[in-house]
């Protein structure tokens, strides 16, 4: 295909997740204009990862050839501890790996100039510069979906701390239940996906494939299903007023395979949310735009700013900013 009528450059973009890989070929509109999906092996260990990681960016700078664009730069965002000025893959329960210089990897397997960052931080990016916080300088990105995670950022600014800020899901909400972070009463054992697909099926003995269905069954008015709802939506809440107390965003962005409930969630963490809240600022809680779209485009987003293309850098939490 050719390039005539194009910007002849480009940036690419991956986000890499525990089950699949988005990519794309990203211009300087941050417009994907050509993009891939694939499986992540995570079964077959932390070097098939990476291993995976690299043919994609190498399969993706094929595909910007092909459409006659250059490649500036990649930007490769992963779940777990990413410590973003280090440029090293801290830890990844998902994955397997510690302390892992994946930048540098990634860049002397490429051949590309790579920068490495956090998917939920980068999908926080991505809502704050294209999606449901534009506009906003204190915000919360909550990523509920199999697990939960956060990204803050105030006054403009991501609150990174090495990479270990943001881990919401690890807030204590309840007693008792055991976690996999090795804690209890983590907020990801009240109100992930899992945890309530899982809640579900213990209360009922009716096993269910997803907290969808379980969404569906709480519209149909099924009472078990409202009760699990209900301690999920609660806990979030209760974490929710917990951070808000500590750091008051203006806006929080929730995001995620939960967040297709959308006012099913929504209203009732905002209302116990704002019930808990007495001289707090009470922030308005938003669904994401971007959806499962958010990491790859901030990936790229965090991309073109290594290419030195000018973006609103105070929110990409590079490290001259």
């Amino acid at each position: 295909m050719s390039g005539q009528g194009r910007d002849p450059e480009c940036v690419i973009a991956l986000d890499v997740g525990g089950t699949g890989m988005k990519g794309a070929v990203v211009d300087r509109s941050a417009k994907p204009v050509a993009s891939l999906h694939l499986p992540t092996p995570r079964a077959d260990g932390p070097q098939a990862v990476v291993d995976a990681i690299a043919d994609a960016l190498l399969a993706l700078t094929d595909m910007a050839a092909a459409r006659g664009v250059t490649v500036r730069h990649a930007g490769v965002v992963v779940p777990g501890i990413v410590d973003e000025d280090l440029q090293r893959a801290v830890w990844s329960a998902n994955i397997g790996w510690r302390d892992l210089p994946l930048g540098a990897v990634l860049a002397a397997r490429t051949g590309l100039g790579v920068t490495l960052g956090h998917d939920v931080r980068a999908g926080g990016v991505g809502e704050c510069v294209l999606g449901a916080a534009r506009g906003a300088q204190n915000v919360l990105f909550v990523a509920v979906g199999t697990g939960i995670a956060a990204a803050l950022f105030c006054d403009g600014r991501p609150v990174r701390s090495g990479g270990f800020a943001g881990e919401l899901g690890h807030m204590a909400v309840r007693a008792g239940t055991a976690c996999a972070c090795g804690g209890s009463g983590c907020l990801e054992t009240v109100a992930s996906a899992s945890a309530i697909a899982t809640a579900y099926g213990a209360h009922t003995g009716r096993p269910v494939t997803g907290a969808a269905d379980v969404a569906a069954l709480v519209e149909a008015g099924d009472r078990a299903a409202r009760a699990v709802w209900s301690s999920a939506t609660d806990g979030l809440a209760e974490a929710l007023a917990a951070v808000t107390t500590l750091v008051a965003p203006e806006l929080i962005v929730l995001g995620g395979g939960l967040a297709e409930a959308d006012r099913l969630l929504l209203d009732p963490v905002q209302d116990g949310l704002t019930a808990r809240l007495t001289f707090q600022r009470v922030p308005l809680l938003v669904r994401a735009e971007l959806g499962d779209r958010a990491g790859c485009l901030g990936a790229g987003l965090m991309a073109w700013q290594a290419a030195g293309h000018r973006i609103p850098t105070t929110l990409t939490g590079a490290s001259s900013s």
